[in-house]
């Protein structure tokens, strides 16, 4: 197999760094002269995006967003999945202008009629049968969490290493090089230590899950579908039916967080992959950008919830579970409007069908050059890692991880018209992306790798 020169891709780099650089004038002022934003950015992790500033924007429509600068780039982040729907859709557009216009009020804390057919589509498409709104899936799961341990007894999570559940502390632990769990490295300074609160196995792994659900003390096992941030990593055939039959067993429940594999249908991967939650958390893409967040319950999870209630336990109060704007009128229509009316059943298949071109495509250029990659696809996403075969559990992945070479391609696609994911090499597609928008894309990765490799 065909390796990388590493002077060649550090001169290279350097260049398109340059590049960036002298086509960005404005959106690298506005980074200087942001003295009075903490890392110089609205919200630190922008500070990912390589090229040692982030682009600021002017506008976005559909798939592609407009720079600070002018230059027009096709959107394949898509705001990790909180542009899901597209930027900006006509429908979203509507509903937020007659919300804050002609019908007025946002954070009254008063119910409207949307809350009840957010929720009722919501069970449509994911089974569940009760349900309840955040603002974030961060949110959805730290709040769910209290509502399991309150309904089992039970003190312990458990969590796949390198799984992604926003930032609730008890999901930072990761399974070390000896084989125990450890803090995630680099996490910050979190209120307690999360292996004292967690128990944490690689994906894709029933044994070690049956090893660690046998203590008798995990409330619930927290999952994705499929690993996402440290790379798409699928389950692999029977996993999650062992999954369920091990949480039977040992009185475990079973939560999935679907707020990145949405991608794969329009109940998610619950539905693509058949499976059985207890419960379900979801974020970022179901307002279509307008803060949102959900978690359903079983009736049965609902009842042994509501049962603890009616010992004592307050849920509608100071219990720690709600804020003041989850449920608010604002996110609640967008909601309403997304689902209703632009991430319908209907395009799931246009867009996992230029998901899949996507993903022949750059499997292809990489089979061209020999290069040991792998693509792994997820409904209407698309990821590529610097390894073969795909990785099978987080850990695996996260070795797989090549800085140096994910920047380069990441700048050399945006000085080219092409934004994917900083955070790993995912490309995702909206009802707006376009065989046209795929077809740029496969143009510039096929120039950006041949040049690498020439």
């Amino acid at each position: 197999m065909a390796f990388i020169d590493r002077n060649r891709l550090a001169s290279l780099n350097s260049r398109e760094v340059a590049r960036f650089h002298a086509a960005n004038p404005r959106s690298q002022a506005q980074y200087a002269g942001a003295d009075h934003l903490f890392g110089r950015v609205p919200m630190t992790w922008m500070n990912k995006w390589s090229g040692g500033f982030p682009l600021a924007f002017s506008s976005a429509r559909g798939a592609h967003i407009t720079t600070l600068d002018g230059h027009e780039l096709v959107d394949f982040a898509l705001g990790d999945t909180g542009a899901m729907a597209g930027h900006s859709p006509e429908p979203l557009v509507r509903v937020v202008n007659e919300r804050i216009g002609r019908d007025g009020g946002v954070a009254t804390m008063l119910p409207t009629d949307d809350g009840e057919w957010v929720a009722a589509e919501l069970t449509r498409r994911f089974g569940l049968s009760q349900w309840s709104f955040a603002l974030t899936a961060t949110d959805a799961n730290r709040w769910l969490l209290r509502l399991v341990r309150l309904a089992t007894g039970r003190s312990k999570i458990l969590v796949f290493s390198y799984a992604y559940h926003g930032t609730v502390d008890e999901t930072f632990v990761v399974v070390g090089p000896d084989g125990k769990a450890q803090a995630r490295p680099g996490v910050v300074a979190p209120s307690f230590d999360p292996t004292e609160t967690t128990r944490v196995v690689e994906f894709n792994d029933l044994e070690a899950l049956a090893r660690e659900l046998a203590h008798g003390d995990v409330a619930a096992v927290l999952t994705e579908p499929a690993l996402t941030n440290i790379g798409i990593v699928l389950p692999e055939p029977g996993f999650f039916e062992g999954v369920r039959q091990l949480c039977d067993q040992t009185g475990t429940l079973l939560i999935v967080d679907e707020t990145h594999t949405f991608s794969a249908a329009p109940g998610g991967a619950t539905q693509s992959m058949n499976l059985r939650p207890d419960a379900i958390t979801i974020g970022k893409s179901l307002g279509g950008g307008v803060p949102s967040g959900a978690y359903g319950l079983s009736a049965e999870l609902a009842d042994r919830v509501m049962a603890q209630v009616a010992e004592g336990a307050d849920i509608v109060d100071m219990g720690g579970v709600g804020g003041t704007l989850a449920g608010n009128a604002l996110s609640l229509a967008a909601m309403r409007a997304v689902l209703g009316e632009v991430l319908t059943d209907d395009v799931w298949g246009p867009m996992i069908a230029r998901a899949t071109t996507l993903a022949e495509g750059i499997a292809a250029t990489a089979a061209r050059h020999d290069l040991p990659w792998s693509v792994t696809q997820l409904g209407a996403r698309c990821e590529y890692r610097f390894s073969s075969p795909a990785p099978r559990n987080g850990g695996e992945s996260a070795a797989g991880h090549d800085g140096p070479l994910e920047d380069y391609i990441h700048l050399a696609c945006v000085n080219r018209g092409v934004l994917i994911t900083p955070f790993h090499n995912m490309l995702l597609t909206c009802p707006a992306t376009t065989d046209e928008d795929v077809a740029a894309h496969q143009r510039v990765f096929d120039e950006v790798i041949d040049e690498l490799m020439a």
